[in-house]
């Protein structure tokens, strides 16, 4: 007879992608642990960018305004050539619209970001165990046992290895990483203060290899030194210092955390091997260029959470396959970007140092995967798998529709009065994440049975044309577009999302 499961779900790694998955199961109401290796958390304010899509995660987890007071706008660069100082906007700063209301990267050094959604897993009642790592695991037909560095034998559904580049939950399955990485290309990464040097530009010497990015809220900054072939690191405090000091005539002092990175870029052959999944650095790792990195692996965490949920409520195990359909691809075209940029920077073009759109990562669709076919019906603005933008409405207690996804469940609109017709009486399973149904009119007023398009831009945003109901997934993208037969082709779409 087989022995019951300790608990639903095992998270191996307590960065910022094991921290969100663990939120995201928790708020579901499995049973969690999440494990580290180190002995406390991170301290370096290594991957600082948060991005455009990622703030809308983290707002859905109710922290963005934490993320938002303790980070801050990315400056200017000042690009020292000689005596001269010259400034240089690395990305447009955009306007919040209607359909985007977090437009622009935050600056937010990442022992902070740990440090929010680690405040998150506490108030969700989830303690993380320091100094605990995986050493092993075995997998069965229903479940996973792994074996802790304390002896202990843990049995949990799934096991999921959110543990880095060295990940040993990766190591274990035999999975490749398929990549390279150049040994001979080093870069030291330094959290200092620098005495002189303005707070109001990203501080860059090309001709040294050297920059210093001011980290908000403190009087550090994030010092980069790349290194010539054939040096040696040394991460003394006094030499780092001295080694500044000599590529830009500057004072750092008061050092907290030092790292070298070398570029690996790698990506793991799949992301499943049976009840074992992979997520963030453990699935890929990047240049630093673009800021792209935890921000991948925050929006795999995001993408699987749901997914481990419904399984566990009994939706069918082909829901488990779609997050490596969708997220590897996403994670391959990642990577080509944030090389291409770091080639740039190597070479000192100044194109390395632009940002746009593609790297907001808003424009990511799951468009023609396993679970959004590309001949599926689609708006004037939106296809099955893009991102739900947000849009202003008027309801009970709201006034966007980031208000109504906010949360765990599934949403359903219904545009129009035959999809209306229809609404309340769509199946919905009572296993597994729940389905809230919103009847969208237009005019003015409001009620407990609609939300009110009152300025027309929800039902522009969303480019609908007649009756149509949009089923939006858990992680914000579109997960079916209906356009008739309205029983039957709801119950068709739901199926690959709730238990049978």
């Amino acid at each position: 007879m087989t022995a019951p499961h300790d608990i639903d779900v095992l998270v191996a790694g307590a960065g910022p992608t094991g921290s969100t998955l663990a939120a995201d199961l928790l708020r579901r109401g499995l049973r969690v642990r999440i494990v580290n290796k180190a002995p406390h958390a991170f301290e370096g304010s290594r991957a600082k960018g948060i991005q455009p899509r990622t703030q809308e995660v983290l707002e859905d987890f109710g922290v963005l305004r934490e993320a938002l007071a303790e980070g801050g706008p990315y400056p200017l660069a000042g690009l020292h050539l000689g005596p001269v100082t010259a400034p240089w906007k690395m990305q447009q700063r955009n306007k919040p619209t209607p359909d985007v209301p977090h437009p622009n990267i935050l600056l937010l050094p990442q022992h902070r970001t740990d440090a929010i959604l680690h405040r998150l897993l506490e108030r969700l009642g989830l303690a993380i165990d320091y100094g605990v790592a995986l050493e092993g695991f075995e997998q069965g037909a229903d479940g996973v046992t792994s074996t802790l560095s304390t002896g202990e034998r843990v049995r949990s559904k799934y096991l999921v290895g959110a543990d880095g580049g060295a990940s040993a939950v990766r190591v274990a399955t035999g999975l490749g990483f398929v990549g390279e990485t150049d040994d001979s290309d080093k870069t030291l990464i330094i959290d200092g203060v620098i005495d002189g040097l303005s707070r109001d530009r990203w501080h860059m010497w090309p001709r040294a290899s050297a920059g210093a990015c001011p980290l908000p809220h403190s009087d550090q900054f994030q010092v980069m030194i790349r290194l010539k072939p054939g040096d040696i690191p040394s991460l003394d405090h006094g030499a780092l210092a001295e080694k500044f000091h000599g590529l830009t005539g500057l004072k750092l002092r008061d050092i907290t955390w030092t790292s070298v990175f070398r570029p690996n870029v790698r990506l793991v052959e799949h992301y499943r091997q049976g009840r074992v999944f992979l997520a963030g650095d453990a699935a890929h790792v990047h240049t630093p260029a673009g800021a792209q990195g935890l921000n991948t692996g925050v929006q795999d965490a995001y993408n699987l959470g749901w997914k481990l949920g419904q399984a566990i409520a009994g939706a069918p195990d082909s829901l488990l396959d779609s997050y490596e359909a969708e997220r590897l691809p996403i994670a391959a075209g990642v990577l080509g970007k944030s090389s291409e940029l770091y080639k740039s920077l190597s070479k000192h073009r100044v194109a390395g140092l632009k940002r746009g759109d593609e790297e907001r990562q808003l424009g990511l669709t799951y468009h023609g995967g396993p679970l959004a076919p590309a001949a599926a019906p689609a708006t004037k603005t939106l296809h099955v798998g893009d991102r739900a933008p947000d849009a202003p409405c008027t309801g009970p207690g709201t006034k966007r529709l980031f208000d109504i996804y906010q949360g765990p469940h599934f949403t359903l609109l219904a545009f129009g009065p035959a999809a209306t017709a229809a609404l309340s009486d769509l199946p919905w399973p009572a296993a597994g994440a729940e389905l809230r149904r919103y009847a969208v009119r237009g005019g003015r007023g409001i009620d407990n049975d609609y939300i009110t398009d009152d300025t027309g831009q929800l039902t522009r945003i969303y480019g609908v044309e007649g009756d149509a109901l949009i089923l939006i997934r858990p992680d914000g993208y579109i997960g079916s577009i209906i356009t008739a037969d309205w029983e039957a082709s709801f119950v068709a779409a739901a199926n690959a999302f709730t238990p049978m």
